[in-house]
């Protein structure tokens, strides 16, 4: 796995001035399907690894070795430089050093770590609460200690425009800058009023994930240094959907050849790389 010439293709997309549309993938063949539609990164979020590896909602009961050890399954089918949602480094600062050792030797080309009380405190509630700004630095100050390739991409994350608004937000996204991150996820931008004051404060690019339709225009978002713009899961829950339909079908006495919407055996040997294994086979094997 070559892991270096992917990192250099992230970090030379946020020096650019576009903004693209990240493809989620959960595993090795939807990464595989997302690089040959031509996506230029790949996203595996840590909500969909929750229900990929457990079957759980996404409350931090998954470890970091369950994460990285998919992480690195999906890096070892392909080249697609992939972005992880590494959660809040899945501990304290130590922790979040250790979360960026494992994702490095996984191959990641970017993580994120984020500001969010995780997992929830006893008596919290549901609404989301942040660590201070200063146990954030200390995890992100950690979490570039951690990093040995210098072409991996560190992200400071945060929730604070929908938990404390824009001014928390800038003041942290300034603190996380001045440790020294190569980019800056900001979850929750609704508005082009909450959008730009964030945007004018920073130098370095940012992401966003959990946007309004207001904000979701790539040219627009583009010019104001935002280099990736999340949309949300959907191929994860198109796959539960299609397997829970023709599993419905089957148990109801549905012939196999009468079902629909499967994958041609085309498609299927050529995201298992088919071609690929013949040649294997035929150089290695004699046959």
């Amino acid at each position: 796995m070559n892991r270096t010439p992917r990192r250099e293709r992230f970090r030379a997309l946020l020096a650019g001035s576009r903004c693209v549309h990240p493809g989620s993938v959960f595993d090795p063949i939807s990464a595989r399907i997302a690089e040959d539609l031509g996506f230029e990164v790949g996203m595996f979020a840590g909500s969909v690894a929750s229900l990929v590896e457990l079957g759980a909602p996404d409350l931090i009961v998954l470890t970091l070795t369950e994460f990285a050890a998919q992480a690195y399954r999906i890096n070892r089918a392909g080249n697609l430089p992939l972005l992880v949602d590494a959660d809040h480094g899945y501990g304290n600062a130590l922790n979040a050093k250790r979360t960026v050792e494992e994702l490095e030797t996984a191959g990641v080309a970017a993580l994120t770590i984020e500001d969010t009380v995780l997992p929830r405190s006893f008596g919290a509630g549901s609404a989301p609460q942040l660590v201070s700004t200063e146990e954030a630095v200390g995890k992100l100050k950690a979490a570039l200690a951690g990093r040995q390739d210098p072409s991996l991409v560190v992200v400071g994350r945060t929730g604070a425009v929908p938990v404390n608004g824009v001014e928390d937000a800038i003041a942290r996204c300034r603190a996380y800058e001045a440790v020294g991150v190569d980019a800056l996820f900001v979850l929750g931008v609704k508005t082009k009023a909450q959008l730009e004051p964030i945007a004018a404060a920073v130098k370095v690019p940012l992401i966003l994930g959990g946007v309004g339709p207001e904000v979701m225009d790539l040219d627009y978002l583009g010019a104001r240094g935002v280099r990736v713009c999340l949309q949300g899961h959907q191929p994860f829950m198109a796959a539960v959907s299609a397997v829970h339909e023709t599993l419905r079908a089957l148990r109801a006495g549905t012939p196999p050849g009468k079902l629909t919407g499967l994958a041609s055996d085309e498609l299927m040997k050529r995201v298992a790389r088919d071609a690929d294994h013949a040649r294997w086979t035929k150089d290695f094997l004699g046959g």
